[in-house]
């Protein structure tokens, strides 16, 4: 295991809710082709309970995890929030604070825009 910030390099596990997996795919594709994100899993079959506009609310939806650098975050939040059907998505980042080396360094190598 190595500390990213011990080569420089800062990465995200980005967690984004979605209505369905239809949905999920959509931007998971987007942002994987367009290199926002080395890669995304989707979890489908989550259960949540959330206000939205002062009611209780239950829903399905679908877990989207992303991985992506520091570097291209700003970009991939705009891009999810570009596609995504809800007035204000669920996208949040949480630190990689170790990791795998060889996977880092995959996952660094992915994200970089084409031509780099």
């Amino acid at each position: 295991m190595i500390a990213f910030r011990e080569h420089g390099m800062q990465a995200f596990f980005v967690y984004v809710t979605a209505p369905d997996i239809q949905c999920a795919g959509k931007i998971a594709e987007a942002l994987v082709a367009e290199r926002l994100a080395a890669c995304a899993n989707i979890l489908d079959g989550m259960e949540s309970v959330y206000w939205w506009q002062g009611t209780l609310e239950h829903g399905k939806e679908c877990i989207l995890i992303c991985k992506c650098t520091a570097e291209r975050y700003p970009a991939l939040e705009k891009r999810i929030c570009e596609l995504h059907p809800y007035d204000t998505p669920c996208i949040v980042a949480l630190p990689i604070q170790q990791g795998y080396a060889p996977f880092m360094r995959w996952l660094e190598e992915e994200s970089r825009p084409s031509g780099q």
